[in-house]
């Protein structure tokens, strides 16, 4: 019970920043409050670059490396995980509507952007409310031992490996518990279909 309520808190900490992240974005680019002049290409390059961070933010996070699977392995939620997952393509789709706008400098950009950060919010309140409790109750005591164990051994991984994207271990690095991570480039098997790059 201790590991997986260090586990969640863990979580919670990652949960909160990819918030504050998302918030920002909204902040610095709210159509309602958007300046007369028309933004300049520059500035449509740093918003798609903001956007595409923030979305990264919220993809790479330990739940989705982790927890996600371990959920998926033992047939738990399933009809919240295809919520979740919904909300996700959802979000791929609104960050694709922005970048098009970007691409020929059209207003529409904002609310695209705005649409994205909605729904990446809405998931993360959905985690929040829904999945944290199920996964506590679900997952076994063992396997959050193997979860911390692998994210405190990713923790590691990264804090050596600076230059590597977030969440992108190389195939040749090896998980304490004998697994081979993904290759550089490669999103974790349950969650392949979320990748945009």
């Amino acid at each position: 019970m201790l590991t997986s309520t260090y586990t969640l808190v863990a979580l919670s900490i990652e949960q909160a920043s990819a918030r504050v992240v998302l918030q920002s974005l909204l902040e610095r680019w709210n159509p309602a409050a958007s300046q007369h002049a028309a933004p300049t290409p520059r500035q449509f390059e740093l918003a798609c670059d903001a956007l595409r961070a923030a979305f990264d933010n919220c993809y790479w996070r330990k739940l989705d490396k982790f927890v996600l699977p371990a959920l998926r392995r033992a047939g738990v939620a399933p009809q919240l995980l295809a919520e979740l997952d919904a909300l996700t393509m959802a979000a791929i789709e609104a960050r694709a509507d922005a970048h098009a706008a970007a691409a020929v400098q059209d207003k529409a950009f904002g609310a695209a952007l705005e649409r994205c950060c909605k729904l990446l919010l809405e998931r993360l309140d959905r985690e929040e409310r829904d999945l944290f409790p199920v996964a506590r109750t679900h997952i076994p005591s063992e396997s959050w031992f193997a979860i911390a164990n692998d994210m405190l051994a990713h923790d590691a991984w990264q804090h050596e490996n600076r230059g590597y994207p977030a969440g992108r271990m190389p195939g040749k690095a090896i998980a304490p518990n004998g697994a081979a991570p993904a290759a550089v480039g490669q999103a974790p098997q349950p969650a392949r279909h979320y990748v945009t790059h």
